[in-house]
């Protein structure tokens, strides 16, 4: 089962660094540096926002899942909004993002608990 709670926190983090990025970006090249004063805001709001994610989650996974996040979604915009093209093996790893960021949010005691109880079995039989 998906922890719905961890996604919708790297979702909220991925959405104020996909505001606050283009933002940046525009002010660098021209816009009045008032605008600065969003990225500046959002930004100051998220150890507070960081700080709620940790009731349910760990500092490791939060962490991931907002860096998954941020970039799924800036990849995204870069493709649909900018209309940027991504070569096929770098899209395969854009793919792979998708499968990390699923790992990151599952909650299955199950596959944990063998995985956990297994380790040096698989290792073994994988690294040989």
């Amino acid at each position: 089962m998906l922890n719905l709670r961890t996604l919708m926190f790297g979702a909220l983090f991925g959405a104020i660094d996909a505001t606050s990025l283009p933002i940046i970006k525009n002010v660098s090249l021209g816009w009045d540096f008032k605008w600065m004063i969003v990225p500046f805001l959002l930004y100051a709001a998220s150890p507070f926002l960081f700080l709620k994610g940790l009731a349910t989650e760990s500092l490791t996974i939060l962490n991931l899942v907002w860096d998954l996040s941020s970039d799924l979604i800036i990849t995204l915009i870069g493709l649909f909004v900018f209309r940027e093209t991504i070569p096929p093996l770098k899209m395969l790893g854009v793919a792979l993002s998708f499968v990390a960021l699923f790992l990151m949010s599952y909650e299955g005691d199950g596959w944990n608990t063998w995985l956990a109880t297994n380790f040096e079995r698989v290792r073994h039989t994988v690294l040989g």
